[in-house]
């Protein structure tokens, strides 16, 4: 067995543990291929947070059956968070499946492929010391590095799988942390995203987050750093100081609201109220002037009457974030809120759904319009998806930014002028010249 093709669902904690997979799988002399037909063993990386997901992979197993039919030898996996928390229900494929593993058990990979080339395979035992660490992942070429700095959650949110699927909260080092930062950045990267399930809850003795940020800031050639997503509970004034005082931090925020009414963010065991979360938006916009605040909401939680989601409504209106996240409430098995019984119908749920789309794609047209005119500093991330004539890239805000190809190479900051906007892109032109004729370009 020589060739893997590895498939990623989910998050962008998905992503980071496959760019890990994929450095445990070449180490050991293995090929990753970007084709299943092409492939001895073929890995699904799998998301158990909604049921959408788990349903997008099940269908790919049936395609994967197909596969298998024609070849035999073929080894089919699941990994991830879905592996560990439907591993019964995914034996239950055994035609289809030779392997399963959960979050804490990569490390083991090339040996697990080996044995269920033999006979089917599961290794889903939870690690609570397991953070890989140690381990170097293998990063698709980009300007932007995902480096995880904890594994797995605390707080027990009654809608969320992820306590159970990928353990108890551990940290990584600073020390690892540091050097992973600094191998990105000499790999090319010129910036780094912090990633965690509360992000901002990230310890190792003395040192908190807020002192992590800062220890960042000082990697010499690292231009941006994001982290996400912090848990507003955890939003302390220190790292509040922190991300105004960090020159490299971008003043982008995605602070998950979940709901804007008490009740139900009682009884979803969140951690804070609607004035609490205020309060750190509040903070947060005051201490750093521009900042663009995102969110995620869920609609049709069990008990969400009409005046939860009036409440919800009229605080997405207070609070004009620049982009949200929308979802229906997906019960999850083995969370406390899968026992309780489902109150919004589902037509009502897409209904209200339907409605903050609306509202949050309203508001984050007229921020975006805000723009027009204005001079952004975007970090060129390569040709524009839908027009290869076009550059992408990013503002500080997160902001997309699409301008015409003038052959700046990916991982350079471009100075634009915003000349037009819809509610989820910018579109620049080139910016004032220097006195040398030149656009205002900086080479990080």
């Amino acid at each position: 067995m020589k060739r893997v093709f590895l498939e990623t669902y989910g998050c962008q904690m998905n992503v980071a543990d496959s760019e890990l997979m994929a450095g445990v799988l070449e180490r050991a002399g293995l090929s990753l291929v970007d084709r299943p037909e092409d492939a001895d063993a073929v890995l699904l990386n799998t998301c158990a947070i909604r049921e959408h997901a788990e349903q997008r992979v099940l269908g790919r197993l049936g395609e994967f059956a197909r596969l298998k039919a024609r070849r035999p030898e073929l080894v089919v996996g699941v990994t991830g968070c879905m592996a560990q928390h439907l591993r019964s229900r995914l034996l239950d494929h055994a035609r289809v499946l030779d392997l399963v593993v959960g979050p804490d058990g990569y490390r083991d990979l090339p040996a697990l492929l080996a044995r269920a080339a033999r006979e089917p395979v599961a290794e889903v035992r939870p690690d609570r010391d397991e953070t890989y660490g140690d381990l170097e992942p293998r990063r698709e070429p980009g300007v932007r590095a995902w480096v995880t700095v904890q594994r797995g959650c605390d707080r027990f949110c009654t809608y969320c799988v992820v306590p159970f699927t990928r353990g108890r909260e551990r940290s990584r080092p600073l020390a690892d942390l540091l050097r992973e930062v600094r191998h990105a950045v000499e790999a090319g990267f010129r910036e780094v995203v912090l990633l965690g399930q509360t992000v901002n809850s990230w310890h190792d003795d003395d040192h908190d987050f807020a002192g992590l940020l800062r220890a960042a800031d000082a990697v010499e050639g690292l231009l941006r750093t994001r982290f996400t997503s912090p848990h507003p509970g955890d939003m302390s004034d220190r790292l509040i100081a922190a991300l105004a005082e960090c020159a490299k931090v971008c003043p982008h925020v995605h602070l998950p609201l979940q709901s804007a009414s008490d009740p139900v963010l009682e009884r979803m065991s969140r951690g804070y109220t609607l004035a609490q979360y205020h309060e750190v938006a509040a903070k947060l916009r005051a201490a750093i002037p521009g900042v663009a605040l995102s969110t995620d909401i869920i609609v049709g939680f069990p008990g969400e009457t009409a005046d939860d989601f009036a409440r919800t409504v009229a605080y997405l209106r207070e609070a004009r974030f620049d982009s949200a996240f929308l979802f229906k409430y997906s019960a999850r098995p083995d969370t406390r809120a899968w026992r309780w019984p489902e109150t919004v119908p589902e037509e009502e749920k897409g209904r209200r759904l339907a409605q903050l789309i609306e509202l949050q794609h309203a508001i984050s047209g007229e921020l975006n319009d805000r723009w027009i005119g204005r001079e952004v500093e975007v970090l060129v991330e390569g040709p524009a998806r839908r027009d290869p004539g076009q550059l992408y890239g990013r503002t500080p805000q997160f902001k997309a930014v699409v301008f015409p190809n003038d052959g700046t190479p990916a991982g350079r900051l471009r100075r634009l002028r915003v000349a037009g906007a819809t509610p989820v892109t910018l579109f620049g032109e080139a910016a004032e010249k220097n006195s040398a004729g030149a656009p205002l370009v900086h080479i990080g």
